[in-house]
């Protein structure tokens, strides 16, 4: 119960701090930065699985509700993007492992499994079923997933135009009982997504559930910001977490190659993003968040910070989930 407490508190602190500063993203990136510093200084931080489900909930009810009939006609252009980007994430992950390998003298499974741009779950638990060092894959993929978090919105903020404040969203708010429907209802549509183990089972449920309620207009308006704001504040927090108990020398062994490869995974990504904008009439703002290698709920709560098509974003980034659970095993089993 401590290390909740302490993690909660020290990433509203972060928040305050950043928003005070004025750093991008500030609900998101100042919780990360803080909480991950106390963890890497020795506080144990902690949260509640019940209260990362809830906030995960809440950002997919946010999400959906700003889906509109012109976002889905425009998806006649995704099956491009979605193959542009399953290339890059084998970009990224053949010369991430090529550099782990030769660079970082890593053996063949560490390397390549160090350099899944996704998935860690699946890839932590694979790394048991082939000798591969778990440790330093768990360390290299938290830094992924935190200076991720950190450089897509300040990457973000210098290449468009986008509002990065975090303000409140403009529109109609929910009433706590249609609120309570919808979430009642994206719980529900989760709770058989996990039966069938899809990634991030609440946040689509959420998401799900709130477009076909403002589809239909059945249950219009917008997540309280209170709710919202606290959501990403939590979720910030969550992402700092993953630093929790991690020793100075670990982080040592790791910590220059999860860098370089996370700045390379991204430029891949940018470079990637810039070619599917150039073929279609998609915008740069909505690729480069899809194609971002950052961690599923992180990069499509991303979406909502920066006013991007949520649904383009979370069906590429559960597409990366999908492809990385075929591709992964068969690089594994490559020759070298």
């Amino acid at each position: 119960m401590q290390a909740y407490v302490v993690a909660l508190v020290i990433g509203a602190v972060g928040a305050l701090a950043a928003t005070f500063i004025g750093l991008p993203a500030p609900f998101l990136t100042g919780p990360a930065i803080c909480v991950s510093l106390a963890g890497l200084a020795g506080v144990k931080c902690a949260v509640p699985n019940i209260l990362r489900d809830a906030i995960f909930l809440i950002i997919g009810l946010a999400l959906g509700s700003s889906v509109t009939p012109e976002i889905l006609q425009a998806a006649k252009a995704w099956p491009l993007s979605l193959v542009g980007m399953c290339v890059s994430v084998a970009v990224v992950m053949l010369t991430g492992g090529w550099m782990f390998q030769h660079v970082f003298h890593m053996d063949r499974p560490t390397a390549f499994l160090s350099s899944s741009p996704g998935h860690l779950s699946y890839v932590i638990g694979y790394s048991t079923d082939v000798g591969a060092d778990t440790a330093v894959i768990s360390v290299v993929q938290s830094i992924r997933v935190l200076i991720l978090t950190l450089l897509v919105p300040f990457s973000v903020a210098i290449f468009t135009d986008a509002d990065m404040g975090m303000r409140a969203p403009v529109g109609h708010i929910l009433t706590p009982l249609h609120l309570g429907i919808l979430a009642a209802l994206g719980a529900g549509l989760g709770a058989i997504f996990i039966r069938f183990n899809l990634p991030a089972a609440l946040l689509l449920g959420g998401m799900i559930v709130s477009t076909l309620g403002h589809a239909t207009d059945v249950l219009p308006g917008v997540v309280p910001p209170i709710f919202t704001i606290a959501a990403f504040i939590t979720m910030g927090t969550l992402i700092g977490t993953r630093f929790s108990g991690v020793t100075p020398k670990l982080l040592r062994s790791a910590a220059l190659g999860g860098l370089i490869f996370t700045v390379l995974a991204l430029v891949i990504s940018i470079v990637f993003a810039t070619g599917i904008a150039y073929f279609t009439d998609l915008r740069f703002l909505d690729i480069i968040i899809a194609l971002a290698p950052g961690g599923l709920e992180t990069m499509v709560a991303m979406a909502a910070i920066v006013d991007a098509d949520p649904a383009y974003v979370a069906l590429h980034h559960v597409g990366r989930l999908f492809f990385l659970s075929a591709f992964v095993p068969l690089v594994l089993t490559w020759k070298k």
